[in-house]
């Protein structure tokens, strides 16, 4: 289960930043490090890709050399439920994203699809929908071969709940299921108190979108603060004040043979990812427990 699993971070650790490290070089590192998985973060980005063709090729041919899958996390600057120039600069920077993950050969461009704002619920998802089919429609026009990754979000005014993700899923072509369970958590306010709690979300994607979207998935994981209306700051993963536990989540993914992409979201990020994997190899020896207070330390 392990060996299947790939483990990485969004975006690159502060300890390579120390060390000078180029955006080239990070593949190699994690891979020293025992990790296999590098969401590269585009979440600044405008309606051009901001890496060089080559640098980002160069990027992926690392990759490719030391087994790291890729990923690339697109601009924060997307509302897909916005006014019609929103929504058309939107289109434009998830267009650039997915021409860089292309560059790079990354597997996902992972994105957030909207806000509600004064709209209704369905309506506002509505919207990014038809968004989302018209921006699939386009990059396969332009061959490309990343998937889109909408993803599922912490706030309770964006869209982005496990449902919503779930019907984009089943109606457009060339998407990957994206599940942050940090989000899914604080979305609704403590979400995961038990293994059950975890389970019931994978139990409703495999009934739904069946069993090789859900052993196939990519994921983002953190522990999160939440206020009244969702999520507030990601935390590391021995911040006890703060949950989901991942140990949580790695009995499910031995419960249902899952083999996801696991990128670690927490200001700790290749440490906590190396946790991470440690976690789900006790958790594969049956070594977990499902009280999520009962720490365990490797």
């Amino acid at each position: 289960m392990v060996e299947q699993t790939r483990f990485g971070t969004a975006g690159v650790p502060p300890a390579f930043r120390l060390l000078k490290a180029k955006m080239h070089d990070v593949p190699s590192l994690l891979r020293e490090e025992g990790l296999n998985a590098f969401e590269y973060q585009a979440v600044r980005w405008g309606a051009q890709p901001q890496i060089a063709q080559r640098d980002a090729e160069k990027l992926g041919d690392e990759a490719k050399k030391h087994d790291v899958r890729l990923s690339v996390h697109g601009s924060y600057f997307i509302n897909l439920a916005g006014k019609d120039d929103v929504i058309s600069a939107s289109k434009e920077r998830i267009i650039a994203g997915a021409v860089a993950a292309d560059w790079m050969g990354a597997q996902v461009l992972v994105f957030h699809t909207g806000f509600y704002g004064k709209l209704e619920k369905s309506y506002a998802f509505k919207s990014c929908l038809n968004a989302l089919k018209e921006v699939s429609q386009t990059i396969a026009g332009m061959n490309l071969k990343v998937k889109l990754g909408p993803e599922t979000m912490g706030r309770k005014f964006q869209v982005g709940s496990i449902d919503e993700i779930m019907i984009i899923c089943q109606e457009i072509e060339n998407v990957q299921l994206v599940v942050d369970w940090g989000h899914l958590h604080a979305r609704d306010l403590g979400a995961f108190k038990k293994v059950d709690d975890v389970r019931a979300v994978a139990e409703k994607i495999e009934s739904t979108l069946g069993s090789k979207v859900l052993q196939g998935m990519h994921c983002h994981f953190s522990k999160i603060e939440f206020s009244s209306q969702g999520e507030r700051k990601h935390h590391p993963l021995d911040e006890l004040r703060y949950g989901p536990e991942f140990e949580l989540l790695a009995k499910v993914i031995v419960d249902f043979k899952m083999h996801p992409t696991l990128i670690c979201e927490t200001p700790l990020l290749d440490i906590d990812a190396l946790k991470m994997k440690n976690m789900l190899q006790q958790a594969s020896e049956g070594k977990t427990c499902d009280n999520p207070q009962q720490k365990l330390f490797f």
